[in-house]
């Protein structure tokens, strides 16, 4: 290429990026609706604009693409094809527009993208999940993923969003709220429900293992039951729930768990010194997230409405 062609390039380069530069949505608006009434006067009073707004905007358009956007007949103005592909970009326009509106809007109700929750089996299954879909029905432009295990992840790290622990000794990094004392209570099967005191020497237990060796509930049944008489450890309080109820023996569990899963019954009252916490936590950096603030404000009154069932004050039949 010689330098002369080359500069020529060069110019119309530089020319269309002015162009573009220069165009607005408003440009892009006038242009469309011109399409639409064929006579400046109707657009004008559309747009509320003046006539020679109208006129003026167009000419401009025009000069900084180098093209007529419009044939001036007596039926009106009619597009040329290069009016047609700004008119079609002036819709797409429109439409993206439209979208994002809509979408703010609903962000403005509730709330947009992903929230990570952390907390343990036995919270989730059957206490847990119902409230995080009634919070996704309210929500539905949220995203929730939930991840589960009794270790913390660090929400520092940008592991999880949000925190749902049983715990007395909350992380002194993360902010939130204590929402129920969590109460502890024996529990077996309903088809063999125990005939004699509890810790006799026929009975059979569950117990907890690895991980959660050292919760109170371990100790305390470990400390009353011979070893030979543990008939089934696990690390998931979810998975002993389910053992229990299979007849594999007694147990120990959360009134939130026991008291809602089929084929328990309690076979004791509450063990007050068992009692454990139930906190709803976050860090600090990301505590005034729209999502957070929502899905805290959500859980805590959700389970203020089941603080019974937390505490283990539901009128239940013991045997």
């Amino acid at each position: 290429m010689n330098p002369k062609s080359e500069a020529t390039s060069l110019g119309a380069k530089l020319d269309f990026s002015d162009a573009v530069n220069q165009l607005s949505w408003d440009d892009l608006r006038i242009i469309k609706t011109l399409s639409e009434c064929a006579n400046r006067s109707a657009t004008a009073k559309k747009l509320g604009i003046n006539v020679s707004t109208v006129s003026r905007r167009v000419a401009q358009v025009e000069k900084a693409l180098g093209v007529a956007l419009f044939d001036h007949r007596k039926s009106g103005y009619m597009l040329t094809a290069e009016g047609v592909e700004l008119r079609a970009l002036s819709e797409r326009v429109e439409l993206d527009i439209v979208s994002v509106t809509r979408r703010i809007s609903k962000a403005n109700q509730g709330t947009l993208g992903k929230l990570r929750i952390t907390t343990s089996d036995s919270l989730l299954l059957y206490f847990l999940t119902p409230i995080i879909a009634d919070f996704k029905a309210q929500n539905e432009g949220v995203a929730i993923e939930v991840l589960v295990g009794n270790q913390t992840l660090s929400l520092a790290r940008d592991e999880s969003d949000i925190a749902v622990r049983a715990t007395r000794k909350p992380s002194e990094s993360l902010v939130g709220r204590r929402l129920a004392t969590i109460a502890w209570a024996p529990y077996g099967s309903i088809a063999n429900a125990p005939s004699s005191p509890l810790f006799s020497d026929d009975q059979t237990w569950v117990s907890y293992s690895a991980g959660l060796s050292d919760l109170r509930a371990t100790s305390y049944v470990e400390s009353r039951v011979a070893a030979n008489n543990i008939a089934y450890r696990t690390d998931s309080v979810a998975a002993a729930s389910v053992a229990i109820a299979a007849g594999l023996g007694l147990g120990f569990l959360p009134c939130m768990l026991g008291d809602i899963t089929p084929g328990l019954v309690r076979v004791g009252p509450v063990v007050a010194e068992l009692n454990d916490e139930l906190w709803l936590l976050t860090h600090q950096d990301i505590r005034k997230s729209r999502r957070v603030q929502a899905f805290m404000a959500f859980c805590a009154a959700a389970v203020a409405e089941q603080k019974a069932l937390v505490e283990g004050q539901l009128t239940l039949p013991v045997t």
